[in-house]
């Protein structure tokens, strides 16, 4: 790998403004898995070094706080401006650690930075209320204050956006914050943080420590001084976090699982519908929160989209991520791996049809062949369990009220997708999906604009948007007396 800037790569975390090893001098690699070798090593740091970070985040709080909207602004804008400019490295650090696709890596980093120029602006739209008072000698105001310290625990297969999208307001709020990201990709959010420090994030306001997952998320959930956690991940383990943080209260934004369905009608555009279901299942190599995970096709038109989704798939190119027209990469470990082959095997056992892959790839390591089955039904794993890999399940529905009661039939509510084009059919089916975000015709929904999150287990608050400020701050109210003396 030969970066630009060769320092973007770096093997120590960064605890107040220091770039600094484990305590126990422990390390761990991080593996390029289309290719199983080790790129590098980083810390294996626990719970001191979590607690220290949050330490040296409380005494850089008052002084980010005290910083104005304006100012803040600026240090997120030239962040953003360095993300940019250095958007070469950041995609080749982010293929060779998590396996997508080049173009797919250079999307993220741009994705990832529109983060921090949309919250540069939304921090210096903070707002209060001046309210009417129901005694003429008070005055009532409202003011929106900074939460405090925040704590992140993100994912590994979105690096870089799913630090930004927190990074970005709670900076811009006024909030110091300690990241702990995935152990599979750490390199990008270390590179990441190296730029933050170049764009004059003061030492404190943003620590990145890398490590053992449990001991540093027992600390950020159990210690006070952490006002808020965001989480994105799966449900299981927000869960978990959310268990951990009641002891203290702590305010709580969590993205998790998904069981995304995308739902054909008769009426559809049907390349339109190919375009979008290839887009939605196969981008990241299936590895998405929002990526579809049942496809329910209308029996009229079932057989003719099954046949051009397979055309499609086929013309999906498997390989290493730098490599020139690959299309989709390695899956992220192992485990992946099985658990797709898992579904495959379990749906076959029922009755389903394997009419495009099925298999490992014939390059052998992570690498799976994209995959789709017929005559899949709510009995097999696929309708219940969130796949994360390139398998498209076909179900067949027959009617609006059939297929509507097969969607919300899942514990999940992140995304949801459907093609038709019938107005009347468009509004009933939106406002019945019982998700927090639904593609009309599309399957690409994620930007820095729209609010993203969703319903039942799938999660609390949103990211993004301008409603993605509001989790960093605490709305207080004032009551001025004595005005009339």
């Amino acid at each position: 790998m030969e970066l630009k800037d060769a320092s973007l790569l770096r093997e120590q975390a960064l605890i107040d403004g220091v770039w600094t090893d484990a305590d126990s001098e422990e390390v761990f690699p991080v593996i390029n898995p289309a290719t199983s070798a080790t790129i590098c090593t980083v810390p294996r740091m626990g719970a001191n070094e979590a607690r220290r970070a949050v330490e040296s985040a409380r005494a850089a709080q008052a002084g980010w706080r005290a910083t104005t909207a304006r100012g803040r602004s600026a240090v997120l804008r030239r962040w953003h401006e360095l993300m940019l400019a250095n958007i070469d490295d950041l995609a080749l650090l982010l293929t060779t650690e998590q396996g997508k696709p080049l173009a797919e890596a250079r999307g993220e980093v741009a994705y990832a930075a529109s983060f921090l120029e949309w919250f540069a602006e939304e921090g210096k739209r903070v707002a209060g209320d001046v309210l009417q008072t129901p005694a003429s000698d008070k005055r009532l105001l409202v003011v929106k204050e900074p939460v405090g310290v925040c704590a992140a625990i993100t994912p590994w297969n979105f690096p870089l956006a799913m630090i930004t999208r927190k990074a970005g307001p709670a900076l811009a709020a006024g909030c110091a914050m300690v990241i702990k990201p995935a152990e599979d990709t750490p390199l990008s959010a270390l590179a990441l943080a190296l730029l933050a420090e170049r764009a004059g994030v003061p030492a404190g306001v943003l620590s990145v420590i890398t490590g053992d997952a449990r001991a540093i998320g027992e600390e950020l959930t159990a210690n006070p001084i952490v006002r808020k956690l965001s989480f994105t991940g799966s449900t299981e383990v927000g869960r978990i976090l959310m268990r951990q943080s009641a002891d203290t209260i702590k305010k709580l934004s969590l993205e998790l699982g998904g069981n995304a369905p995308f739902i054909v009608f008769d009426d559809a555009d049907l390349d339109a519908a190919v375009e979008g279901a290839i887009v939605s299942k196969y981008r990241n190599a299936g590895q998405t929160c929002v990526c579809t995970n049942r496809l329910y096709v209308h029996d009229k038109i079932y057989d003719a989209f099954t046949e051009k989704l397979v055309a499609a798939v086929a013309k999906l190119n498997v390989g290493h991520g730098i490599e020139p027209g690959v299309l989709q990469g390695p899956l992220i470990n192992d485990d992946a791996v099985a658990k797709v082959e898992s579904h495959i095997a379990d749906a076959v056992g029922k009755g389903a049809r394997v009419v495009a892959g099925g298999k490992r790839h014939r390059l052998g390591g992570t690498f799976f062949e994209p995959t789709v089955l017929a005559d899949v039904t709510s009995s097999m794993l696929v309708a219940k369990e969130e796949t994360f890999g390139p398998l498209a399940p076909l179900f067949r529905f027959y009617d609006d009220e059939e297929v509507i009661a097969m969607a919300n039939d899942t514990e999940f509510g992140l995304a949801s997708y459907f093609f038709s084009r019938d107005i009347g059919r468009i509004w009933r089916v939106a406002e019945a999906l019982e998700y927090g975000m639904v593609g009309i015709n599309t399957g690409l929904i994620s930007n820095e604009v729209a609010p993203f999150g969703g319903m039942k287990q799938s999660g609390l608050g949103r990211e993004g948007s301008r409603y993605g400020i509001d989790d960093y701050l605490e709305v207080k109210y004032l009551c001025m007396g004595g005005v009339d003396r």
